[in-house]
């Protein structure tokens, strides 16, 4: 993409380098033909990009990932073109590895989350299998939406790649069943639980979460005749309690079951939470023992003092004011943004909460939507 055309972008669509909660996003190349309608790139404006094109080299790319001030060597989760395209698609694939391979090149050791869709080939197994150091972990988007309105690319085919994915017995790379997003009268029938239940058995670890419904989505789904799944939108995902218990109950018998994609990919690496989630006890109550005791080796409540000392390295957490420390997590004002959030939080291992933006119990960071202590306020 030439530079008046970049220029042309965004503001957020040029930022190729961008925290988000599970890891810190690299994003040089944008463009989706897939067309799921509830896709996060409404928000960024780069709905209308569909074919994928690269705003720099990928070389280019790397280096502005690694040198970024958010960045932290064997520290920092990566997540790679999980924001404008999907990974696989065959123009995109040459990147993936090309980043993959320059990143494992460097014997840097961070979590790599790949989020796809798509059909891999066995070929990628070999190629997944020689890189030596990054802890890579493939995320299978499935929905079992059938709705082609809402999601013209069969979920049968995430499916299938998982199942090719997971079959080695020796492998590097770890897999996830990425279910998502599940939504009440789309894809909620007990068939549909049934099957990703099925499913579930051949990934390493199982996370399941909803739709992220915000104002430019719902303003999609009114434009193009779409069934509008709630009357409001959130900032957060939404997963009703009704819909979380009856996942629950489908997966009674599962040990590997998770809430948070963090939490899934520790699991299937053998390690704690790089987010920190073992304060917030309901999160863990589905957790098998193995995967509790590991995090509450690893949980340290930091000091304000602690907290201060990683935010001191950030220009833009100047106003940082700790709010309150408990065991479930540090609450803190005085940031602008999310961003510097996320870095706190990876660096302490820690959940790190704005005050604004309050957790409520059991609700597990998500949205009030369906939650009956929300509705009696």
């Amino acid at each position: 993409m030439n530079a008046a055309r970049i220029e042309r972008l965004p503001e957020r669509a040029r930022e190729v380098v961008e925290y988000r909660k599970s890891g810190l996003s690299l994003n040089h190349i944008q463009g989706c033909s897939l067309g799921c309608a509830y896709c996060i790139r409404h928000t960024y404006g780069l709905w209308d990009e569909n074919q994928p094109v690269a705003l720099m080299s990928d070389v280019e790319a790397v280096e502005e990932l690694v040198n970024h001030r958010y960045f932290q060597p064997h520290v920092t989760p990566v997540q790679l073109f999980n924001r404008a395209t999907e990974p696989f698609l065959p123009k995109v694939r040459p990147h993936t590895f090309a980043v993959l391979e320059d990143l494992d090149e460097r014997e840097l050791t961070n979590h790599v989350l790949v989020i796809t869709r798509h059909q891999l080939k066995p070929y990628d197994i070999d190629r997944l299998n020689q890189l030596r150091h990054l802890k890579v972990t493939l995320l299978f988007t499935y929905s079992g939406i059938d709705d082609r309105r809402v999601e013209p690319y069969p979920s049968v085919v995430a499916a299938e790649s998982l199942k090719l994915m997971s079959a080695p017995a020796l492998r590097k790379y770890r897999t996830v069943l990425y279910w998502r997003p599940l939504v009440p009268g789309l894809n909620d029938t007990d068939e549909h639980l049934a099957a990703a239940h099925e499913l579930s058995k051949h990934a390493d670890a199982t996370v399941f979460t909803g739709l992220f419904y915000r104002d430019q989505i719902a303003g999609y789904y009114k434009a193009n005749g779409i069934p509008e799944p709630y009357e409001d939108t959130a900032r957060r995902k939404i997963v009703p309690e009704t819909l979380e218990q009856r996942v629950l109950d489908t997966f009674s018998n599962s040990s590997a079951l998770f809430r948070k994609t963090s939490c899934a990919v520790s699991y299937a690496h053998g390690l704690p939470d790089y987010n920190g989630h073992y304060g917030i006890r309901e999160l863990c109550d589905i957790c098998p023992l193995s995967q509790l005791e590991l995090c509450a080796g690893a949980h340290r409540i930091p000091t304000d003092e602690d907290i201060h000392q990683v935010a001191r390295v950030l220009p833009e957490a100047d106003a940082l004011k700790v709010v309150d420390i408990s065991e479930r997590a540090a609450v803190v004002s005085g940031l602008a943004v999310e961003q510097p959030r996320y870095f706190l939080q990876h660096a302490l291992g820690f959940q790190v909460h704005d005050v604004r933006h309050p957790h409520h119990a059991n609700r597990h960071g998500r949205a009030d939507i369906g939650w009956k202590e929300a509705a009696a306020k």
